[in-house]
C-alpha cells in the first residue's frame, strides 16, 4: 500500500457525524478510530472506488462489520474525504425471532438515509435446504439479488460490503483447500449483469479493530444466528486456521494481504496468465518487461 495523506481532522465548527456524538474520547479509541479511517480510505484508493456523482448502497446487516463500515463511510464523508451519497440498507430476509425495530430506530435517530427492505428468503432457504446443511451459501446469493435489485430501483452504481481482511483471508483459503483455485474477494468487481458495481472498503481492516470499535460505539448488535445454521462451517476452520498462524507468528495476516497484492504469474501454474511455450533461453528480459506490465 502507498502512503496517504494525513488524514484531515473534522471542521470543529462541525463537530462530528451524530453517529459520534457518544463516542470515547480515549486516545486509544482515537487512534483505532483513525487506523480504519485510513485503512478504508487507502483501499478507496487503491482499488479507484469512487466515481463522480456516485451514490452508495450500503448493507447493513446489524453485526458488527456493517455497523462499523456505515460509521466508517459517514466519518470519512463529514471529513470531507467521501464525496458520494450513502444510502444505508437492510434487507429483513424473515428469520425466526429477527428484532425489526432495532435498525430502523438507530438509523432513524441518527437522520441516517435508509431503506428497510422485507423480502422472506428464510422460508425459502429452509424448503430447498435439509436441517443437517448450512443455509449460508442459499441465503448469501439470495440476498445479494435482492440488495442489487433495490440498487437499482434506488439509482445506486454500487453495493458497498462490509468484509474485512479475515473474510478475504478465509475465502482464499477456502477456495485453496476446497476449490482447487487461487481466488479471494477482491475489494472491488462487477456484478454479473453490468450494472452494479460491488465494493469492499473495509478490505485491509483487521476483524479485531472491527470487533473493538463496534464494542466501543456499541452497536445495538443482531446477532447472526438467528437461524441456527452457523455451526461446522468449512469458514470457521479458516479462521480457527489463520488465528493460530498469527498467534504462533505475529503479522502474518497483514503479509498475506500484501501477497494477494503482489501477484507472480511467471511464478505460478496457470498458463492462460502466462506464456510457458513462448518462454525460451534468452528471454529473461523480455519475461522482465513482461512481468512489470502484469504487475505494477
Amino acid at each position: 500500500m502507498d502512503m496517504m495523506p494525513p488524514l484531515p481532522d473534522a471542521d470543529p465548527q462541525d463537530g462530528c457525524h451524530p453517529l459520534f456524538r457518544n463516542a470515547p474520547s480515549s486516545v486509544e479509541f482515537n487512534k483505532l478510530r483513525k487506523r480504519l479511517l485510513r485503512q478504508t480510505r487507502q483501499a478507496v484508493d487503491d482499488f479507484a472506488m469512487l466515481s463522480p456523482g456516485g451514490r452508495w448502497l450500503v448493507a447493513l446487516s446489524g453485526g458488527k462489520d456493517s455497523y462499523g463500515l456505515l460509521a466508517v463511510l459517514l466519518d470519512l464523508k463529514w471529513r470531507g474525504l467521501l464525496p458520494v451519497e450513502l444510502l444505508a440498507c437492510n434487507l429483513d430476509q424473515g428469520q425466526p425471532n429477527f428484532p425489526k425495530h432495532i435498525l430502523p430506530e438507530f438509523l432513524s435517530t441518527l437522520g441516517v438515509a435508509h431503506r428497510i427492505e422485507y423480502q422472506d428468503t428464510y422460508s425459502v432457504v429452509t424448503e430447498k435446504i435439509p436441517e443437517s446443511q448450512t443455509y449460508c451459501s442459499l441465503c448469501s446469493r439470495l440476498r445479494r439479488g435482492h440488495l442489487y435489485r433495490i440498487a437499482r430501483e434506488e439509482g445506486c452504481s454500487a453495493l458497498v460490503l462490509g468484509h474485512h481482511r479475515e473474510d478475504i483471508l478465509e475465502t482464499f483459503f477456502m477456495n485453496l483447500f476446497h476449490g482447487g483455485r487461487l481466488a479471494a474477494m477482491p475489494p472491488k468487481l462487477v456484478n454479473d449483469d453490468g450494472d452494479v458495481m460491488v465494493l469492499r472498503p473495509l478490505s485491509y481492516c483487521a476483524e479485531a479493530d472491527m470487533a473493538r470499535f463496534a464494542d466501543a460505539m456499541m452497536f445495538p448488535i443482531i446477532p447472526c444466528d438467528l437461524c441456527g445454521s452457523q455451526d461446522g462451517l468449512q469458514r470457521n476452520a479458516m479462521k480457527a486456521m489463520l488465528d493460530d498462524i498469527e498467534r504462533r507468528m505475529p503479522g502474518r495476516k497483514d503479509t498475506m494481504i500484501r501477497a494477494l497484492t503482489n501477484v507472480r504469474p511467471s511464478h505460478l501454474m496457470d498458463r492462460r496468465i502466462f506464456d510457458f511455450t513462448a518462454l525460451a533461453l534468452g528471454t529473461a528480459e523480455t519475461q522482465a518487461e513482461s512481468m512489470q506490465l502484469l504487475v505494477p
